[in-house]
């Protein structure tokens, strides 16, 4: 898809997501995306981010636990006993104040999509956390739900597999897809679509 096609399926997908209660940013590249979402974070906020190429790759994930300028989850849960914490695991990770991450599609009719082996972050995006930041690259626009379907099962599915055998020597699998057609509570998740490709 030429660069004029691209920003021309972006737009309708932002146009779609602010129809459905969702707020939008656009980021020209990855370091206007960074500047752009910690700018959306107050100071202090418990924060939390499951696993995300896209943050990684920004370099958001870092300075979600580094900066000093908020309390992340992430660490303290994974420093966490998982056979005598597991309640309070579950309890910590369900409802931060600001849950960040991507999706691996993005519907041109306002939808989002996401893919999950656990099912772990989707709780927050679905209602658990005060505020969702969601990062997307540009080539994760799709036409529809069936395009969406097909992209993670066909393309994230095998890249996330091939991470989870390197990294901790399981394989993935798409267990449990989140499909978000609308937020009635406004801006209470935030897309931060980025103008280029970034992520699985």
């Amino acid at each position: 898809m030429d660069g004029r096609k691209s920003q021309e399926r972006l737009q309708r997908a932002a146009d779609a997501l602010a129809a459905n209660g969702f707020a939008v940013m656009r980021a020209s590249d990855t370091a206007k995306a960074y500047e752009g979402v910690l700018g959306l974070i107050p100071d202090g906020s418990e924060v939390h981010h499951g696993a995300s190429r896209t943050l990684e790759l920004t370099g958001i994930a870092e300075a979600l636990e580094r900066s000093g300028r908020f309390k992340p989850l992430r660490p303290r849960i994974w420093a966490m006993d998982r056979q005598t914490q597991s309640d309070e695991i579950r309890r910590l990770s369900a409802a931060p104040d600001v849950m960040l991450g991507s999706v691996h599609a993005v519907t041109e009719t306002g939808s989002l999509m996401a893919a999950s082996m656990s099912g772990s972050q989707l709780g927050p995006y679905v209602s658990g956390a005060g505020r969702v930041i969601l990062v997307v690259g540009a080539q994760k626009v799709v036409a529809d739900v069936d395009e969406g379907l097909h992209r993670i099962n066909e393309y994230a599915l095998l890249l996330e597999d091939a991470g989870a055998q390197a990294a901790y020597g399981i394989h993935s699998g798409a267990n449990k897809i989140l499909i978000i057609n609308r937020e009635l509570n406004p801006g209470r998740i935030t897309f931060v679509l980025v103008d280029e490709a970034i992520g699985f």
